[in-house]
């Protein structure tokens, strides 16, 4: 399969409406993989455990949470197949190939009969499916943020247009609550476990078939068709960048893993918790809902600051209201009060995913140089996934069936403020990139 690169070697600087069409082509996938993202964990965590897994209540709730998470492991080996394929052929032709694989692979999600149907074959379907999902997303990225930062290599707002990736994971989640939130308005709950839920994976799919359109008709960044242009490109770029800048590919993921282990804590497990302790489903929802869309404004915010100020500080910033913030969160969930919960999302997944993430898309992309930046970028952003969102889950399923739910908050809490520390070293042993050359004249200092 051959899908074109763009018109031809790009000449001179991007205009700012070229950035943009490459800004929005890249945030296509981001907001399927952000949809799903939520969707799959909301109703893995309330409808998978009851009709793919023959178990006890909180067995199969915690079977379910860890088939959710193993989708997330997997995502290291797509950021290596599709980087490579990105470095060698192009940020666009990469990020086409793994939209068809997303697209196909939520579809038959949807389409997955229930183990009442066909028994144990239910739940390997599930798995295997859910596997192709992850690697897809493992493409996306990484992949997408080297697009657009590149495309936008010369611009003074270079961390703004490349939050633009980020910008896919609000957006993501206010589709995906807001969807369900509507299909849930339109059939009972027993309807809604026995087929209902199908519904979101095949918006997926259709949402999927209009990115792949946007993408087909947008150019490929300008710096890597003048890197490929001079016979820059590496036989095996997946492979160079682990062998040559493995420390650095360790300091950013860990930077990102704590955002993972933010997204689970306050929306996979917090959704969950909140019901546990007395709020409805729709309250829940609508204030994941008011908490995604506050992380758009800070995600605004954040671009700025890293474009004004610095990428590291932004990040610096998050890490420690996140630290200080883990256990408190669930203190103010547990009083019941829907004002106190709202102000309690907005801070620890608003703020810290939201003003963190305004910084994480160039953080990634200025971190590594042109023949094998959306190796780099990809390995560090999903290996993060890998320990941080994908074994999160699997842990916290472990700790659930242990002490149950009332009691799995604090456990879970200090697991989250671990990863906090960690992110907190890295970006202190991590240079700062503001203005580093994408062309690859100048790199950060330390390898």
């Amino acid at each position: 399969m051959s899908v074109s690169v763009g018109t031809g070697v790009a000449v001179g600087r991007p205009t700012t409406r070229q950035i943009y069409r490459v800004a929005v082509a890249s945030i296509v996938g981001s907001v399927i993989e952000q949809y799903d993202f939520l969707v799959t964990g909301i109703i893995a965590a309330t409808v998978w455990g009851g009709i793919f897994f023959k178990m006890q209540a909180l067995g199969a709730a915690a079977a379910a949470i860890s088939v959710y998470g193993i989708g997330i492991i997997i995502r290291p080996v797509g950021a290596y197949i599709f980087g490579n394929i990105a470095d060698r052929s192009g940020r666009k032709n990469a990020l086409v190939y793994a939209l068809v694989l997303m697209g196909v692979s939520t579809l038959l999600i949807g389409l997955t009969p229930t183990y009442d149907k066909i028994g144990i074959l239910a739940p390997i379907l599930l798995i295997i499916f859910r596997l192709m999902q992850g690697i897809s997303f493992g493409a996306e990225f990484g992949t997408a943020a080297t697009w657009v930062v590149e495309q936008a290599a010369h611009s003074k707002y270079r961390a703004f247009w490349g939050a633009w990736v980020g910008f896919a994971i609000p957006l993501g989640l206010l589709l995906g609550f807001t969807s369900v939130i509507f299909v849930k308005s339109l059939m009972s709950e027993a309807a809604f476990n026995a087929w209902g839920w199908r519904i979101f994976f095949y918006i997926g799919f259709v949402v999927a078939i209009v990115g792949l359109i946007i993408r087909l008709r947008t150019e490929e960044s300008f710096v890597f068709e003048r890197h490929s242009a001079k016979a820059a490109v590496l036989d095996h770029p997946a492979r160079r960048v682990w062998r040559e800048m493995p420390l650095r590919i360790l300091r950013t993921s860990l930077v990102n893993a704590m955002f993972g282990g933010a997204f689970f804590l306050c929306f996979v497990f917090g959704t969950s918790y909140m019901r546990a302790v007395g709020f409805t489903a729709l309250q829940a929802e609508s204030i994941g809902l008011i908490a995604a869309a506050s992380m758009l404004v800070f995600m605004i915010i954040g671009a700025f600051l890293a474009d004004y100020i610095n990428r590291r500080a932004i990040l610096m910033a998050s890490a420690i209201v996140f630290l200080v913030f883990a256990i408190p969160y669930f203190y103010m969930i547990n009083t019941g009060n829907f004002a106190l919960a709202v102000v309690a999302e907005v801070i620890g997944f608003g703020f810290v995913f939201g003003f963190g993430y305004g910084a994480i898309p160039t953080f990634y992309t200025e971190n590594f140089p042109t023949r094998y930046r959306a190796s780099g970028a990809s390995a560090g952003y999903q290996v993060s996934q890998a320990y941080g969102g994908g074994l999160i889950p699997i842990l916290a399923g472990l700790i659930l069936r242990a002490v149950g739910i009332h009691h799995a908050f604090i456990y879970i809490g200090l697991m989250v403020m671990v990863y906090a520390l960690a992110a907190i070293v890295a970006i202190l042993l991590t240079p700062e990139t503001k203005g580093v050359d994408l062309e690859g004249v100048s790199e950060p200092q330390r390898a």
